[in-house]
């Protein structure tokens, strides 16, 4: 991942990412250790925060938590759904050229949330439907977000065995399964799930980065597993990334559109 030019904004924003990870209001000093801040910094950051209504402090407990600023831009992103207009054609267009079913996620906590689905003509209702939220270790889109996920955002995501649900008892059950799972989706640059969501079914993903190189969505395509043998899953993994490098170039210029008008 490419250094930020910006630390402050960059910690700040890894604060409330952190914070939104969390089931609870947290210590500021787990916040500092978790993501290798120095303390001073993370008070510092958390007072601008909690001035603008992004973070609460709660003097009693010495905890900090989301505030309701934080809750206004979940769902001013809801109302504009831009990674959805840009990725919608997009995914429709993946569909046409592969025949199979395809979607577009974003990670939200230890989920990931369907954002587009496209069906294939003469394919199965799949699970997910815009909106339906799934464990991200479970799901094939959800392991290219989590492999392309610092480690300490990845442990702070999955601290213990209770964080892992399973589905047909199958699926990574602890930190170390979850570690090897990722690692390789990391060398074979895409993710895979054989019937871990429904069985019959299978899905190869591939992360979508943003210009400083963070996972800001993920893109699969579902189709019945004796449709495409497991030898030719990556030729369809290249397909499913190219479609990614697309929407990341478009993201990216929207990011740069954003930036210069707020010059």
């Amino acid at each position: 991942m490419t250094r930020s030019k910006v630390p402050a904004a960059d910690s700040a924003l890894r604060i409330l990412s952190h914070l939104a990870t969390q089931r609870g209001p947290v210590p500021a000093v787990t916040l500092a250790t978790s993501l290798g801040l120095p303390r001073s910094t993370v008070y510092q950051l958390l007072a601008v925060l909690t001035e603008r209504g992004f973070v609460v402090h709660l003097p009693e407990e010495r905890r900090y938590g989301l505030g309701v600023a934080a809750f206004e831009l979940s769902t001013g992103f809801s109302r504009q759904e831009p990674l959805s207009h840009l990725g919608r054609p997009l995914i429709a267009q993946l569909v046409d050229r592969l025949g199979e079913s395809a979607h577009l996620v974003v990670l939200h906590g230890r989920d990931v949330i369907y954002l587009v689905e496209e069906r294939a003509p003469r394919r199965p209702s799949l699970v997910t439907d815009v909106g339906v939220r799934l464990p991200s270790h479970l799901t094939a889109s959800g392991r290219a977000l989590l492999a392309a996920l610092p480690a300490a955002q990845l442990r702070a995501l999955y601290p213990n065995a209770a964080a892992f649900s399973t589905r047909n008892g199958q699926g990574p059950k602890n930190s170390t399964e979850l570690r090897r799972l990722l690692a390789r989706v990391q060398t074979d640059g895409f993710a895979l799930e054989d019937g871990e969501i429904t069985a019959g079914m299978a899905s190869v993903a591939v992360a979508v980065r943003d210009h400083a190189g963070w996972p800001a969505a993920a893109i699969a395509v579902t189709f019945p597993q004796e449709n495409i043998p497991e030898a030719d899953r990556s030729v369809l993994a290249e397909r499913v990334g190219d479609t990614a490098a697309e929407l990341a170039r478009r993201i990216r210029g929207m990011q740069s559109s954003l930036a210069g008008g707020s010059r």
